[in-house]
């Protein structure tokens, strides 16, 4: 299932680094790109959800803790 989370980002969001973590459909999303540059939280976090929808509606992922920065905020 993590390969398809990476690959579902991968996808939609182009991005300096990426991890995905997790079992059981709990899942925990690090992700660095600069295409969150001038958004808040929700709205990255609103990004990811729509990659992943599909995972979501069949249960695959049941939860997701997502922490998703621009690159010069991973710096600090």
């Amino acid at each position: 299932m993590k390969d398809a989370i990476t690959d579902a980002i991968s996808k939609g969001i182009e991005f300096d680094d990426l991890s995905v973590e997790g079992s059981e459909s709990k899942y925990t999303v690090s992700i660095i790109s600069n295409v969150f540059e001038g958004k808040s939280t929700i709205q990255r976090h609103k990004m990811i959800y729509a990659l992943l929808d599909g995972y979501i509606k069949t249960g695959e992922i049941h939860a997701l803790t997502i922490k998703a920065l621009t690159l010069d905020e991973s710096k600090n």
